[in-house]
């Protein structure tokens, strides 16, 4: 035969064939390293990936209420109490007093999309250390997509 016997003898040495029961995991093992090597190396540089766009969603009109506070942010960095401009510490003035409520006052961020977060980080870490929970972001709703127009049949 061209490829070998299969008559239980082991080709030219005479010997009997035995099945090979041993598996090879050194090429697994070797594999398995680099890939794990080039996932502890890139997986650092995937979270810097994202970028955003904000803020934009669909959401029901919020309707001022008696016991809301709206603090804006502008993109220069101003911060207004409802209309009011302040600075960092007159918000956290107001905060203070808006604490002490019998009703905990609502309060809404509304930020424009170039404001840099760490005026708004501020001012929730005020808000959350003085006891204040009802915290919620403003966002514009989106543009409206063009109506889909259904065929129309013509009688």
């Amino acid at each position: 035969m061209a490829f070998g016997q299969f008559n239980g003898l082991g080709g030219r040495s005479g010997k009997p064939m035995n099945a090979m029961s041993d598996i090879n995991v050194t090429p697994m093992v070797d594999v398995m390293l680099v890939l794990l090597v080039i996932f502890i190396i890139a997986a650092p540089l995937l979270n810097h990936a994202v970028k955003l766009d904000l803020p934009k969603a669909n959401a029901e009109v919020l309707v001022k209420q008696a016991n809301m506070v709206s603090i804006s942010f502008a993109a220069d960095g101003k911060v207004y109490w409802d209309a009011d401009l302040l600075d960092l510490k007159g918000v956290e003035e107001r905060l203070a007093v808006a604490s002490k409520l019998p009703v905990q006052p609502e309060i809404v961020l509304r930020a424009d999309k170039d404001t840099r977060f760490e005026i708004i980080a501020k001012v929730m870490a005020s808000a959350q250390t003085l006891g204040l929970t009802k915290v919620g972001f403003a966002t514009s709703p989106e543009a409206p997509s063009a109506p889909v127009k259904q065929g129309s049949a013509k009688p």
